[in-house]
Formats: C-alpha cells, sequence, structure tokens
C-alpha cells in the first residue's frame, strides 16, 4: 500500500480537473540512475489491465505489479516553494539515494 499526502492528492486532482486525456498518476520504477533505480511518474489516461490502482479522495495513481515492489509503503509528497515544485518520494525501502531524490537502490 501507498500513502500520499494531502499535498500530492490536491496536485493531482488539479491535474486531472485541467487535462481532458488525464485521468491518474503513473508511478514505475526503472533500471538506470546513478543509485540503480529510478522512479518514473508521468500523468496517464487510464490504467493498465494488470495496474494496481489507488484511490485517495479521488486521486488516482497507476502502479505497475513489478514497480509495485519496490514502492510499497511509499508516501508521495508534493513541495511547491520559490526555487521548485514536483512530487517528493519517501521510500522506506530505499537504502541509498542521489542528492537529486529520483534514484534509488534497496
Amino acid at each position: 500500500m501507498i500513502q500520499l499526502t494531502e499535498s500530492a492528492i490536491s496536485r493531482i486532482r488539479q491535474v486531472v480537473e485541467h487535462e481532458p486525456n488525464v485521468g491518474g498518476l503513473r508511478l514505475g520504477v526503472r533500471g538506470g540512475g546513478c543509485s540503480g533505480l529510478t522512479y518514473a511518474i508521468q500523468f496517464d489516461a487510464e490504467a493498465r489491465p494488470r495496474d494496481n490502482v489507488f484511490e485517495f479522495e479521488g486521486a488516482k495513481v497507476f502502479i505497475d505489479p513489478k514497480s509495485l515492489a519496490y514502492l510499497d509503503e511509499l508516501t508521495l509528497d508534493y513541495k511547491k516553494d520559490l526555487m521548485q515544485q514536483g512530487f517528493v518520494f519517501h521510500n522506506p525501502k530505499a537504502k541509498h539515494s542521489c542528492s537529486c531524490g529520483t534514484s534509488f537502490s534497496v
């Protein structure tokens, strides 16, 4: 199971409301990056047949079965300040991560 902060829920709902072909946020994991694995994140129209679908107050998140093994127990946040904005991953399964926060190892 994953968790979303109120800020992440709000951001997903905002994008879905304003983009006609967006149904939710797709999270995944791919090989690569400076720590071995990289988070993949994009907005998508709908879930794929084998996806795990999580819904939080109307905000949907799609995760493929292989990625869920690395993302289970993840908390996704959304931060916005004067310098940057974006989703932030808090993954208790990540033993090491790079300074940019998008690459990790288990």
